[in-house]
This record gives C-alpha cells, sequence and structure tokens, in this order.
C-alpha cells in the first residue's frame, strides 16, 4: 500500500504576494489619495505629488496587510478563522502560497518603499507640516496588531490611518492651505473605514477573542456594533451632505447618495430582523461598496468639474 504523496513544501510565489498584500483591498488607497489631492485643488492637482501620494499610501497599505498576515500567522489566528470576502485573512501563508520569509521580503520591501515616498515628500518637497500626519500613519501601521487591536481601539487606527490621515497628507501634499472640502472629505472617510473594520471584526470576533483581540463587537456585542456602524454610516453622510449644503462639494458629489443608500438598505434591513448570524454576504459587500463608491463619486465629482471649467 502507498503511502499519501507529501504536500509540497511552501514557497513564494505570485498569488501568495498578492495575498499577504491583500491586493483586493489597495484600491481604497489610492482612491484616498485621489480623494485628498482633489479635494485639495481639483482644478490644478500637482500629478507628480498626486502619483507620489498614491505610491506612498499604498505600499504603506501593503505593509500593514503583511504585517497583520504575519502576525495572525504565527498566532495561529488564521489556522482557525473561517474565512469570507472580506474578512479572516487571506490564506495564502497557511495554504503554503509564500513562506513566512517571502512575506517578511515583501513587509521589508513595502518598508523601504514607504521611507523613501516619506523622504520625498518631506525633504525634496519641503512639506514639514506633513511629518505629524506621517507619523500618526506609522504608529497605526506598527500598534495596529501587536496592541490597538487587542484594546478596542483597532476599528478608530482604521477609520484614522486608512481614512482621515490619508486625505489630509494627499490634500497637504499638494501645497497650499487645506481647504474646506478636505476637512469634509476626512471625516467621511474616516468614519466609512472605521466602518470597514467595525463590521468585518463581527465574522472573525470568536477566533479573535481566543486569539486576546478584543474589538468594539466584544464589548457590545453585535446588535449594538450593527446600530454604531449605521451611526458611522450617519456621520459620513452628514459629513458629505454639509460639504454639499456649504459649497465645499461640488454639486456632482450628489453621485455619493448611490453608495449611501446601497449601504443603508441591506444593512438596515439585517439590524430590523435582529442581526441574525452569520453577518449576511450582501450587508459586508455594501459596507465595502459604500467605502470605496463614495470615494469614486468624489473623484468622478471632481474631474467633471474640472474637465468643464478646462
Amino acid at each position: 500500500m502507498s503511502l499519501p504523496a507529501a504536500a509540497p513544501p511552501p514557497r513564494t510565489t505570485l498569488p501568495g504576494i498578492l495575498g499577504v498584500a491583500r491586493a483586493p483591498f489597495l484600491p481604497l488607497a489610492v482612491l484616498l489619495a485621489l480623494s485628498g489631492s482633489l479635494a485639495q485643488g481639483y482644478c490644478a492637482v500637482d500629478l507628480p505629488r498626486l502619483a507620489l501620494a498614491v505610491v506612498g499610501l499604498v505600499v504603506a497599505h501593503v505593509l500593514v496587510n503583511v504585517l497583520n498576515e504575519l502576525a495572525d500567522d504565527a498566532s495561529g489566528l488564521d489556522h482557525q478563522t473561517a474565512r469570507t470576502p472580506f474578512s479572516g485573512g487571506s490564506g495564502a501563508l497557511q495554504a503554503g502560497l509564500i513562506t513566512r520569509q517571502g512575506a517578511w521580503t515583501v513587509a521589508l520591501a513595502s518598508g523601504a518603499v514607504t521611507l523613501a515616498a516619506a523622504y520625498v515628500a518631506l525633504v525634496v518637497y519641503g512639506q514639514w507640516r506633513l511629518l505629524p500626519v506621517i507619523a500618526a500613519g506609522a504608529e497605526c501601521i506598527f500598534f495596529y496588531t501587536p496592541w490597538l487591536l487587542r484594546v478596542g481601539l483597532g476599528e478608530v487606527a482604521a477609520g484614522l490611518g486608512l481614512g482621515g490621515l490619508p486625505v489630509l497628507g494627499a490634500a497637504l501634499l499638494q501645497g497650499g492651505e487645506p481647504t474646506p472640502a478636505v476637512g469634509v472629505v476626512a471625516v467621511a472617510a474616516t468614519a466609512m473605514t472605521f466602518n470597514l473594520l467595525l463590521f468585518n471584526t463581527i465574522p472573525d470576533a470568536e477566533s479573535d477573542c481566543r486569539a486576546g483581540r478584543r474589538s468594539l463587537v466584544h464589548r457590545l456585542g453585535v446588535a449594538a456594533t450593527a446600530r454604531l456602524g449605521i451611526a458611522a454610516w450617519a456621520v459620513a453622510t452628514a459629513a458629505l451632505a454639509f460639504g454639499l449644503a456649504s459649497g465645499a462639494l461640488p454639486p456632482w458629489a450628489l453621485l455619493a447618495a448611490v453608495p449611501a443608500v446601497a449601504f443603508i438598505v441591506p444593512v438596515g434591513r439585517w439590524v430590523r430582523a435582529g442581526t441574525p448570524l452569520p453577518v449576511p454576504l450582501p450587508v459586508l459587500g455594501a459596507n465595502v461598496v459604500h467605502d470605496l463608491g463614495t470615494h469614486a463619486a468624489l473623484v468622478v465629482a471632481w474631474l467633471v468639474v474640472a474637465s468643464l471649467a478646462g
């Protein structure tokens, strides 16, 4: 009787690199750079500075994703969690698509490019006022998995680190005093990315708890967490409505109403049903659509205005 073939040893592959980098989530960093830059000067955007913001934010996002994947693999968390398209880790390390050494190489490379982008922004372009924003972002990156997720601050760190801070940073890099639109978009971005993590922690709540994490869902319960998510949606919606009413945002920004409705309909239906588990995939998907779709709508709005002005 022949023995079963041994599983091939893990090796570093392109799908593994894209997995630990969480490639499907990286468009958010691009949209944040575009939103912040266009909010600052939609008719006169400095394209090289915009490109620097895109590169810096994408590689910073890759860095925090890879560090999180490495930590969750080492702790055993990603070996026991139930994965969804929106939560639970990529599974690339567990599937042998990339070695831990390969993942560390990706982390070091993305960290080096992040530092290089910060150097260009601070020294070459002389935007030293970015230093507090970069420092706060670095804290969100390096303390996110080992500490912030364990003390109930993970959602807030995500909202700032992948929401308000990138918008503000991209705007400051363009030069000049921040416009009212920058403040509006930064508030909305913080609330929406806060929600991204808030809802995505619900499917992982049991395994996260065993790993020593204390997300808001552990403190509030599922029903209260969902209501908090609706409150965050209301903050984002109110910020954009204020921007429209005050003239900080162009009328075309009304396009952002589409992803706002796309969020509240399935989430509201789920809450009225008593927030049964597992969380329906349409709810998790609507959360992502709200964040990405809102930024995309704002980018389109500013591009339309810029094209008409040109």
